[in-house]
């Protein structure tokens, strides 16, 4: 069977302040939810959003990043994956279901001035933490490319 591809990227701002929990082993693992929206016309002509609630993991370095950076109303690009875990419910009995994003990395976006998110950063850089080591997004905000130069 030839190998196939997981992968998620993901552009939104986080819906409430991050759950940090430990391992018994110390590994820190942070657990939030990221809002995306995408927008439509509906039935009328009119433009409707449609808000999509994502589901987050990290873990490590990037979950420490998350407790120290990332609370409500950050906004954020993740790539990652998707993964649906199982259970048993102990007070019911019934099977349940979540799908979570495992995230791979993580990019901090938004103004520091306190505009649209509360990450720490300005917009013209962003920091990324990616899962296994630190890396850090290149600045290209001194190469003269505005927005007349976008085809969209």
């Amino acid at each position: 069977m030839a190998k196939g591809v997981n992968k998620v990227l993901l552009l939104g701002n986080v819906g409430k302040d991050p759950e940090i929990r430990a391992t018994a082993g110390g590994m820190t693992i942070a657990s939030f939810t990221l809002a995306t929206a995408d927008r439509a016309k509906d039935a009328q002509g009119n433009w409707a959003d449609k808000t999509e609630w994502h589901n987050l993991v990290c873990f490590q370095r990037t979950a420490e990043v998350v407790r120290d950076y990332v609370k409500k109303g950050t906004q954020l690009f993740i790539e990652g994956k998707i993964q649906t875990r199982s259970w048993d419910d102990k007070e019911s009995g019934q099977k349940k279901y979540r799908t979570e994003i495992l995230v791979n990395e993580l990019t901090l976006l938004g103004s520091k001035q306190g505009g649209e998110s509360s990450g720490g950063y300005s917009k013209s850089s962003s920091t990324s933490y990616n899962q296994s080591a630190p890396v850090s997004a290149p600045d290209y905000g001194d190469t003269g490319i505005t927005d007349d130069d976008i085809p969209f």
